[in-house]
């Protein structure tokens, strides 16, 4: 584990903006630009793993951000050992040094060739380290600017000084603590094409541009225009030649910055929630950065883990991966037999296939090789030959270090499902999984050979094996009912739970725990409490959902009943509920995509529960809690406990049955249920998912001292047109923004007042679906006198 820091003095004896001659800028000082911004002065990043390295740097960051963020560094790649007797300070000939006062010797310089002036240095509110002439300060001897690192402050300029052959660009940092220079860079376009792009550093082949500049924005991004949070500029004269932009708000902090990644993005920080908010990056997939996991490894972009080594190779230095330096990539863990044994002309390499990938480049083609066999052994006869692939009748070989093989997902409209690789491995790497297998076999069979003791266990092991097959037969072979239901036995149940140990939660009138059939067929078991409600939540249940099948529900298995006891089996889910990975920050993030579909599924199984099943079921309890993701995170609605049966007759019930605070329909409290009751909490989910926060814990402040209730506020930003303040900040801006004004739109119709004014969840589908048209929703009363507003937002 990789334990790092970033550590900078807060102590200052300055209380300015600037240094004049004479002066000195120690460890434990800093200057704060005017508006109090911008901070500079020397920090350090720690790294402990094996050896504890610390280097110390002179530096510019956001002063009102308690999240340190670097934004220019001087000495990113001379970093300094000891940061005893450092200073900054103006030198005799009036340049900038940093100076180790105990030796005399000069680390960093802004090497200006001047006459002896007299200098001032200032830090600007725009975030600017200005050198100028103390008598004339408005002549800038040395900028800041003029030599960036990895961030674009608003009012700098990206692009070339033509007189003087000045190249600003962007250059990423090594990782998240080593601000040296890393492998990539944004610039203007070398070829004189009007547009920026992102390149391997010193690479004239770039891996993403923005298009050309149209007077407004950049072809690739039109996004900039219309409500974006900055003004751009393209300048191109005699002079000069850049692109510059500012914010709208000045009050807005924003953070720019060619990534560790390889991505360009663009950050706002939201005081709020204390948090950089990414609103911008490209190119959005990850993969499409150049070498950005490294040699010998695939990446895929839907992944959590989209860095990958292909089999048979190990990480290179997984102390760099931890800080997102991955383009080490991976090596191999035996050589190949040809590199081991040079004097031989046989080889006992093999190849092992990696199928559904995006070939890596420059490949090199053999005409010779008119199918896969000789292919391959085109390949072998040459050592430096690492990888082929054979389609088409066409041959392709690879030599050495592989680049850029990447996963290709199944798409409908090109069905392409990518070729295959045939990777160049060690015989023995072959074998090695397949020895570790038989080595742990063979060690059991030595091990109860010798042992009378290990004898004897295993005998017990058999018999119990033995009595858990007979019970698992028992089973599955239980008496069955209607629908299909298995009429468990408690003690079956018991045994497949491990006496109920393995507790997934608390549900309506009881508790569920996971168990397993036959050792492997997973289940979850809901243990009903209390023998009053809990029989009237057994009979409600298993008469509702017996009959009940559908893509988005979940389904019953079996149901146990001997005297008092009351149980309900389940199949299981592996993804648990929706809550979990919505408002756990320690579970897996789940994407706008799939969370877009989760709605439209959970849409489609309250429509099948209302309008396909015989007698219309009334969930009465929609919250994520109760709504369960499988291994593919698709969507099924669970625990029917508090639905009741309306039939066709009838348009209303009225019931005593109490849903969850902050899903419940006006209606609903009042006691009265339709299935508009379901649509109601439906609306509240969805925002939900929206935010990714629970509505009564998302309030958002309207610039004083009250706060106002979530969906208020999402009506509101909804009008305004401003989805991306509303989206999850965790998304990091990867949202489909159509998608998302429209989820928003038909949320805030599900919780309007009246029942009559919400849409059934039949047309909740056909709206996700892009099937019918919505117009904009006006705010709920009831939810509007809750915020303390008399006025509509919404029309």
């Amino acid at each position: 584990m990789v334990i790092y820091s970033f550590i900078f003095h807060k102590t200052s004896s300055y209380a300015t903006d600037t240094i004049l001659a004479g002066q000195a800028l120690a460890v434990n000082d800093k200057l704060i630009s005017k508006n109090g911004r911008y901070a500079l002065g020397f920090f350090e990043t720690s790294r402990k793993s094996s050896k504890s390295t610390t280097n110390w740097y002179l530096g510019i960051w956001f002063n009102t951000v308690p999240k340190f963020t670097s934004a220019w560094v001087a000495n990113r790649d001379r970093p300094i050992k000891n940061s005893t007797s450092l200073a900054l300070t103006i030198s005799h000939d009036g340049n900038l040094i940093i100076l180790n006062q105990s030796t005399e010797s000069i680390i960093w310089s802004t090497q200006v060739k001047m006459a002896k002036n007299s200098t001032t240095a200032m830090l600007q509110s725009d975030g600017n380290f200005i050198l100028a002439n103390s008598s004339n300060s408005s002549q800038v001897l040395w900028q800041s600017f003029d030599h960036p690192t990895d961030t674009f402050f608003p009012g700098a300029k990206l692009g070339w000084n033509k007189v003087t052959g000045l190249n600003r660009r962007l250059v990423s940092s090594k990782n998240l603590i080593n601000p040296a220079s890393g492998v990539y860079c944004t610039e203007l376009d070398p070829s004189g094409v009007n547009q920026f792009w992102l390149a391997p550093l010193n690479s004239s082949v770039p891996y993403w541009s923005s298009g050309k500049w149209n007077g407004e924005y950049f072809a690739s991004i039109p996004e900039m225009a219309g409500k974006a949070v900055f003004n751009s500029k393209f300048v191109d004269n005699d002079q000069e030649k850049y692109y510059t932009y500012n914010l709208k708000d000045e009050n807005m902090i924003s953070w720019q910055v060619q990534d560790v990644s390889g991505q360009s993005k663009l950050f706002i920080w939201i005081k709020g929630s204390q948090e950089w908010v990414m609103i911008y990056r490209q190119p959005k997939d990850l993969c499409d950065v150049y070498a950005i996991c490294g040699p010998f490894t695939i990446c895929n972009g839907n992944a959590l883990t989209y860095c990958n080594c292909i089999e048979g190779f190990t990480i290179t230095s997984p102390e760099d991966w931890d800080l997102e330096d991955r383009t080490g990539g991976c090596s191999r863990n035996t050589p190949l037999d040809c590199i081991r044994n040079k004097s031989t002309t046989h080889t006992t390499d093999k190849f092992y296939s990696v199928p559904c990938v995006k070939l890596p480049q420059n490949p090199r083609k053999v005409k010779a090789a008119a199918n896969t066999s000789m292919c391959a052994q085109v390949c072998l006869n040459r050592c430096s030959c690492t990888a082929y692939s054979f389609s088409d009748g066409r041959c392709l070989i690879w030599h050495n270090e592989m680049l850029n093989i990447r996963t290709v997902q199944f798409s409908d409209t090109t069905n392409s499902t990518g070729e295959t690789l045939y990777l160049r491995i060690s015989a023995k790497e072959v074998q090695s999984s397949k020895n570790n297998r038989r080595g742990i076999v063979i060690e059991v069979v030595i091990g109860t050979g010798v042992s009378v003791l290990g004898l004897l266990a295993l005998i017990l092991a058999l018999m119990i094996w033995r009595n858990k097959k007979k019970s698992s037969d028992r089973i599955l072979n239980g008496s069955q009912v209607c629908n299909g239901l298995i009429a468990f036995k408690y003690n079956d149940l018991q045994g497949a739970t491990k006496r109920f140990e393995d507790n997934l939660g608390a549900g309506s009138f009881g508790s569920v725990f996971k168990g397993f059939i036959d050792d492997s067929i997973a289940i979850a078991v809901k243990r009903l409490d209390g023998a009053y409600q809990g029989e009237k939540q057994f009979r409600a249940e298993v008469s509702s959902i017996g009959a009940v099948q559908h893509i988005n529900l979940v389904k019953l298995v079996g149901f146990c009943c001997e005297g008092s006891k009351r149980l309900l089996v389940y199949e299981y889910m592996s993804n648990r509920s929706l809550d979990v990975h919505l408002f756990r920050s320690n579970s897996a993030m789940v994407n706008w995509t799939a969370r877009y579909q989760i709605a439209l599924g959970v849409a489609r199984g309250l429509t099948y529960l209302h309008e396909s099943c015989r007698d219309c079921i009334i969930h009465c309890d929609i919250k994520p809690e109760n709504i369960l993701l499988d291994a593919s995170f698709h969507p099924k609605i669970a625990d029917f406990g508090m639905a009741k049966l309306l039939g066709r007759n009838f348009s209303r019930v009225v019931t005593t049955m109490r849903g969850t605070a902050g899903y419940l329909a006006p209606e609903w409290i009042a006691g009265v249920a339709t299935p508009k009751v379901d649509v109601y909490s439906y609306g509240m989910v969805l925002l939900e998912i929206i935010s990714g926060k629970r509505n009564s814990n998302a309030s958002c402040s309207s610039g004083g001292d009250l706060d106002i209730y979530f969906p208020v506020h999402a009506a509101r930003k909804l009008l305004e047109g401003d989805m991306r303040s509303l989206v999850d900040q965790r998304l990091h801006g990867d949202v489909n923004l159509d998608e998302a004004e429209l989820a928003c739109k038909v949320a805030c119709w599900c919780i309007q007042d009246d029942d009559l004014d919400r849409p059934t969840m039949g047309q909740v589908v056909q709206i996700l679906e892009g099937l019918v048209e919505i117009r904009m929703p006006p705010i709920p009363r009831l939810l509007q006198a809750m915020a303390g507003t008399s006025h509509s937002v919404c029309s």
